[in-house]
């Protein structure tokens, strides 16, 4: 499933889609029952259950996952605390998404969602059977209770998300409409679809804005059944959860416990998996892939050693630059930076060449840019040619590469020169500008595992008298520095769907560069950048949606923002044998949600 990345930590995903509003969405006064991105929904009215499920699937059994660092809150709503993993199985929301389409949105707590002609407007019919585990009804109040709260008290994330929202009226009990600024936002419908619906008989009296322990109240398949503070986690599956005969949860949700065991170190989790102290584990290291997963538990086929291709959007990871500092203003140093670095080296030798270089920040979609510009990109970018490199209008972005033989002279030649341009000079074997002041900087990372993949690079920026040191923090720590933009480079992902739309603006708008706790992580501040976000969120067509973003890719990248790493576009898992899957996988997803346990184990 393409999914927007929502900053909350949670285990699962939730996915959006963007109505394209044709005549089939006003198909009654009620509306309709889902919502699909280019033409109609793949799964008609009265389906009965998704194609990757089985339906048949059998329930029970305890099963035991994998999380890493530790937490301190229930609450992943907030810029406070860090929020147990697992958490987003107690809620639901309005609607939810099927992991075979691209963006196609089906009503879950909302029965029925309507549409306006003029795209100004959407109405959520709520289902009448909803619950929240209590027994107490869902019903508009809890939707205008959770919007409100989220927006105004929440995450950085959702003001931005839901920036066009102008109104909400409760129209009854069980009906509900948002009204936009206009009719130019054409996934806000569907965006709206996904908010988790808090209960507001639970939260009344309490400080939503602090981090707690107490676990909440929610609606959804599981709830918490115990845990120990930073340790573990228990979820047990609610038996009279009120959608579980739902075509959209159908095959869904079939352990009756999942517990997430903690672990501060992958090392120390991979043997604890081997000693089979957990059950399912996915790897992102390929080292460890190539040479870890051996011995007696792989022996005798106990575990199930997995690579699974999916069709995900990889986005971009990278060496993230923050531009707040003054060292990091001037693109040319930026660009040097990413002159310095190795991929083909590093993939060659350290990770079994298994990966490929991200050249976009949409890497493996057709959203990503390549060449030069298309005649309608260059007419998106024409407007601000004045504030935009001459070689973006012309060329294709130079992605740096090498022979991968750990000679990388011409790259660093390169980067001496733009770094004397930007007024840097080596002074006694060290890059020192017109003040004297050298150029040292710290990449903090929370995975010791990383060292091995920075020190080559710093090794190479050694050469060109830049003091890069490693600081390695815990994850806390590291979340908060990142929250507070304390940082001078780390390693992130900026993931995207297959339809990007209003969650750009918290990755890249001027306004949220300097907001405590938005994921403009690399302080983006352009206004051809905010422009092009509008144009994205604006995109009446699929192809309108292309060009904006792939114009707005080539403004990243011509920015020399991030130093990009690499991806891969299959799961790498190990599990335990008496997991079953149905026999149609998902394109989107890993699908977990779907196992089940074999009857004898």
């Amino acid at each position: 499933m393409q999914h927007k990345h929502i900053p909350t930590l949670l285990l699962f995903t939730i996915s959006l889609a963007v109505s394209s509003f044709c005549a089939h969405t006003q198909a009654s006064t009620k509306g309709v029952h889902a919502l699909a991105m280019h033409g109609k929904p793949k799964y008609s009215e009265n389906f009965s259950h998704f194609d990757y499920v089985n339906p048949e699937a059998s329930k029970g059994g305890n099963i035991v996952r994998s999380a890493n660092g530790s937490f301190d809150s229930f609450n992943p709503f907030i810029p406070k605390g860090e929020p147990a993993t697992g958490v987003g199985y107690i809620y639901d929301t309005l609607s939810v998404a099927s992991n075979d389409e691209p963006f196609t949105q089906y009503g879950l707590i909302a029965e029925r969602i309507s549409v306006s002609k003029a795209n100004d407007s959407v109405t959520f019919f709520i289902d009448k059977h909803a619950y929240f585990h209590d027994g107490h009804p869902i019903t508009t109040e809890d939707v205008l209770f959770s919007f409100n709260t989220l927006t105004k008290q929440g995450r950085p994330f959702y003001g931005a998300y839901y920036a066009d929202v102008t109104d909400v009226k409760i129209l009854d009990e069980h009906t509900i409409t948002f009204h936009f600024r206009d009719g130019k936002n054409r996934e806000l419908p569907l965006i709206l679809g996904q908010l988790q619906i808090l209960p507001a008989h639970y939260w009344k009296g309490k400080d939503f804005t602090s981090a707690t322990l107490s676990p909440p109240l929610g609606s959804g398949p599981y709830k918490i059944a115990k845990f120990s503070q930073g340790k573990d986690i228990s979820y047990q599956r609610v038996q009279n959860y009120w959608a579980k005969d739902h075509a959209t949860r159908v095959g869904h949700f079939n352990f009756n416990e999942i517990r997430f065991d903690y672990y501060r170190d992958p090392n120390v989790a991979l043997e604890a998996f081997k000693s089979k102290n957990f059950d399912i584990l996915e790897e992102n290291s390929s080292k460890s892939w190539a040479t870890q997963y051996n011995g007696p538990a792989f022996d005798d086929k106990s575990i199930v050693l997995a690579t699974i291709p999916h069709e995900n959007p990889a986005g971009m990871q990278a060496f993230a630059i923050n531009t707040r500092r003054e060292l990091f203003k001037d693109p040319k140093v930026r660009q040097a930076l990413g002159l310095a670095f190795d991929f083909e080296w590093t993939n060659r030798n350290l990770f079994y060449s298994a990966y490929t270089r991200s050249t976009s920040y949409f890497s493996n979609s057709e959203l990503a840019s390549s060449g030069v510009p298309s005649e309608k990109e260059l007419a998106l970018l024409e407007p601000f040619k004045d504030d935009l490199p001459v070689e973006l209008f012309s060329k294709a972005y130079p992605i740096p590469k090498t022979k991968g033989n750990g000679k990388n002279r011409l790259n660093l030649r390169a980067a001496t020169k733009l770094l004397k341009e930007a007024g840097w000079t080596i002074q006694e074997g060290a890059l020192t500008n017109k003040n004297g002041k050298p150029f040292n900087f710290e990449i903090v990372i929370y995975q010791k595992t990383f060292e091995r993949v920075i020190l080559p690079y710093t090794k190479n920026l050694e050469k060109l008298g830049i003091k890069a040191s490693i600081r390695v923090i815990d994850g806390s720590q590291f979340i908060e520095r990142r929250r507070e933009f304390d940082f001078d480079m780390i390693i992130q992902t900026f993931a995207q769907s297959s339809s990007p739309g209003n969650e750009q603006r918290d990755y890249w708008y001027s306004g949220y560069a300097d907001h405590r706790g938005s994921r403009n992580l690399i302080g983006v501040k352009e206004p051809v950048v905010d422009h092009l976000i509008d144009e994205i969120i604006g995109a009446e067509s699929r192809n309108d949606l292309i060009t904006a973003c792939r114009a707005l890719d080539r403004v990243l990248l011509w920015g020399h923002y991030v130093v990009p790493q690499w991806h891969i576009s299959s799961y790498r898992v190990a599990y335990r044998d008496f997991f079953r899957q149905p026999k149609i996988a998902p394109k989107y997803s890993l699908g977990f949600d779907t196992w089940w346990k074999t009857s004898d184990q």
